[in-house]
């Protein structure tokens, strides 16, 4: 986390937190998504306009975590705005190195070692890690293939829905503040 923002959670600790105003899509792109967009619906099927300003969107990358109940956010100074998933909370880049291997990046830069290999119902590839369950760019799944085919990783099937209970990440914070946030109808006689 930047030094700016630490300062700024020391001095502003009790800033509400933001929710359905960031998306990460499957590709590993940023997307803002104003009041109009939320009104059209979830992430999945309203995106909002694409971030395309390289030092916010490393600013985003150096902040970007999860939470305990594996919430993924974006730290903004004090505000803590939660990020919409359309797939995982990571998006992986794999290369093949010049000794044979692979290297594996995150969208956020980080490099990484892969844990697991799995393959969902609509053959989409992710790769687990120490950072947690990330998704395949899909212009590198035909490179994840070669490693796959070496037998480097072995992809075990699952279906997508289940990948969040599995690995403990929230596809929507915004539609699980807004359950919590809604309170129970009253009970009738």
């Amino acid at each position: 986390m930047d030094d700016i923002v630490k300062q700024a959670l020391a001095k502003w600790p009790n800033v509400p937190h933001c929710y359905g105003w960031l998306g990460l899509d499957a590709r590993g792109n940023w997307y803002m998504r104003d009041d109009r967009t939320q009104a059209m619906g979830p992430f999945r099927s309203a995106k909002g306009s694409m971030l395309r300003h390289d030092k916010l969107i490393d600013f985003i990358h150096r902040n970007y975590e999860h939470d305990d109940e594996g919430q993924w956010f974006f730290q903004n100074g004090p505000q803590r705005v939660y990020v919409e998933l359309e797939a995982s909370p990571l998006v992986w880049r794999v290369a093949e190195d010049e000794g044979g291997g692979f290297t594996v990046t995150a969208h956020t830069g980080k490099a990484t070692e892969v844990s697991g290999c799995l393959l969902d119902e609509d053959g989409r590839l992710y790769l687990v890690s120490p950072f947690g369950l990330g998704l395949v760019h899909t212009q590198d799944v035909g490179i994840a293939a070669e490693a796959v085919e070496r037998g480097l990783w072995i992809p075990e099937a699952v279906q997508a829905s289940e990948l969040p209970g599995r690995f403990g990440h929230v596809l929507s914070p915004a539609e699980r503040h807004a359950e919590a946030a809604t309170p129970a109808p009253a009970a009738h006689p």
